[in-house]
């Protein structure tokens, strides 16, 4: 596959990104508490929200992320649908939003990585980091959006 796809600042709907959660291994990533309700929260509040698709239209990687657009970038969601994988997707978004929130020069960026993704961040340039503080009392109930 050749298709062409393209990478914008785009807010995504919920119903949407949860569809799109089904086709990439992000789906296992949240809680099953108010699962909806903070989908809906997510996709309407993240500073940076960024969208690749194909020429048809089909969502095939998304990357959500805070930022102060002065220090930090911080990414919230980082997938691409497990048909498009080993593209350079991940890769563009990953540039594409280290840009928009202020460029390599100013911007520091941290994730919470899934195992079977610290490779690929490894390839980013990225390290493993232990100066990062936690505070998490949240209801948690594993599952996968299907």
């Amino acid at each position: 596959m050749n298709e062409t796809i393209h990478i914008r600042e785009e807010r995504i709907d919920a119903e949407e990104y949860v569809e799109f959660l089904k086709r990439t291994d992000l789906g296992s990533q949240y809680p099953k508490e108010r699962f909806p309700q903070r989908i809906q929260k997510l996709v309407e509040n993240v500073s940076i929200s960024l969208a690749a698709r194909t020429e048809s239209g089909l969502l095939v990687g998304v990357l959500f992320g805070l930022t102060d657009y002065a220090y930090w970038l911080y990414v919230t969601d980082l997938g691409v649908d497990r048909n498009y994988e080993r593209r350079g997707i991940g890769k563009r978004l990953m540039k594409a939003a280290h840009e928009k929130a202020g460029g390599e020069k100013d911007i520091a960026v941290y994730l919470i990585a899934n195992e079977d993704a610290i490779p690929f961040y490894e390839k980013l340039g990225m390290k493993k980091a232990e100066d990062v503080m936690q505070y998490n009392h949240i209801e948690w109930t594993e599952f996968t959006v299907e």
